[in-house]
């Protein structure tokens, strides 16, 4: 019984820590810092690494090409090797709707030691910089199932030229419809800014770094300044990758969550959602199995606990467990509310939460045991080679 107390008494310490000391990532309002127009709009170059994105891109290169952007931009989409005709769809998609030019490439199959998105990102950044006379100022990194409002592209360089940031992203709003989506996308947010708290990454000279993918602003000096992407080329966590890049470089950095920036990639089965999870987990743990005991331990303790004491304690007439997990597992769902609410969801999804981590623990397992059968970071018919066999 003592055991079970020092559990509880544990992960409710942990629940206070989290909660007063983790950079308040549960709260949900760090959005675009305040911004003015400039006096002069910097060139863009909208680059999109697309792969067998035919679904998606309907609704997502639409928004792109409408852009109400004061300067000059264009949009640079790369088709990484696409058997669906993604890039033929694009063609038709442009010549059907006025707005941004277009230009397409096709870099093909990447060289050894690179991932298929940094390859194509490759690929793409170097036409924008020698297709015209002058190279863009700006780059807008952007994944092809995000769909931007008409002032994205504006507000984006208004944020980065008030605040003089290097590089700027949002958090896309992922899509939650399906029973799954609703139970595990909001979480898969949640637990993001849990170990990136957004605050801490904003925080000039602060030593946490991180990006979200789907939409990365990026001024072109400081690309070449942090030798990105070549200097990350190996990178599954590309975002991150690329954010610790800049920041190593001496570039300011922001991150938030987006207002008017939406993904459009639908995820209706658990499966769909646990491939997206495990292809990547066990590459974010750097393939350590002492990082992988560690965070099964520490899920276990800070999600699976709080409830596990408060039924065994209800169960064996042991208040003091009792009340140290329902404490606990009160924070846990309390810290998660304004996460639901900017997803638009139910409150009476936070306290299924540990389920939800439980499913995560498990999704992070099945990366490992991936990972060591050769199938590690597999996405749209590629396996990437382990680091150290790249």
């Amino acid at each position: 019984m003592g055991i079970l107390l020092a559990a509880a008494y544990a992960s409710l310490a942990a629940w206070l820590w989290l909660t007063l000391a983790q950079g308040m990532f549960w709260r949900t309002d760090v959005r675009l810092p305040p911004r003015t127009a400039p006096a002069r709009w910097p060139s863009v170059a909208i680059v999109v690494p697309a792969r067998d994105e035919a679904e998606v891109l309907p609704r997502s290169l639409p928004s792109l090409l409408a852009q109400d952007y004061p300067g000059a931009a264009e949009v640079i989409l790369v088709d990484d090797g696409s058997t669906d005709g993604t890039a033929d769809l694009a063609r038709c998609l442009a010549g059907e709707l006025p707005g941004l030019p277009l230009t397409i490439v096709s870099p093909g199959a990447p060289d050894p030691g690179w991932t298929g998105k940094l390859w194509a990102l490759r690929h793409g950044i170097a036409h924008a910089r020698t297709a015209r006379t002058a190279e863009p100022e700006y780059l807008l990194l952007t994944d092809a199932d995000i769909a931007h409002e008409p002032d994205s592209l504006r507000e984006l360089v208004a944020a980065a030229t008030s605040a003089r940031l290097d590089l700027v992203s949002q958090m896309a709003r992922l899509r939650v419809a399906t029973y799954w989506e609703r139970l595990l996308v909001p979480a898969f947010v949640y637990f993001f800014a849990q170990l990136y708290p957004f605050r801490r990454v904003n925080r000039p000279g602060g030593r946490t770094a991180a990006a979200a993918g789907g939409c990365v602003l990026l001024r072109t000096e400081a690309a070449v300044r942090a030798g990105v992407p070549d200097s990350i080329r190996q990178a599954v966590i590309d975002d991150v990758s690329l954010a610790r890049a800049v920041r190593r470089s001496g570039g300011r950095i922001w991150l938030g969550l987006a207002e008017r920036v939406d993904s459009v990639r639908p995820y209706p089965a658990l499966g769909d959602l646990w491939r997206m999870v495990s292809r990547s987990a066990y590459a974010q743990l750097r393939h350590q199995p002492l990082l992988l005991a560690g965070t099964v331990a520490g899920l276990v303790l800070v999600y699976l606990v709080p409830p596990g004491a408060l039924f065994a304690g209800l169960a064996l007439d042991r208040p003091s467990v009792a009340w140290a997990g329902g404490l606990a597992w009160l924070l846990m769902a309390g810290t998660y509310l304004p996460m639901l609410r900017y997803y638009r969801q139910p409150a009476v999804l936070a306290p299924l939460l540990p389920f939800t981590a439980l499913l995560y623990l498990l999704m992070t397992v099945d990366s490992a045991v991936l990972h060591y059968r050769g199938r590690g970071a597999a996405w749209k018919g590629r396996t990437y080679a382990r680091p150290r066999d790249a």
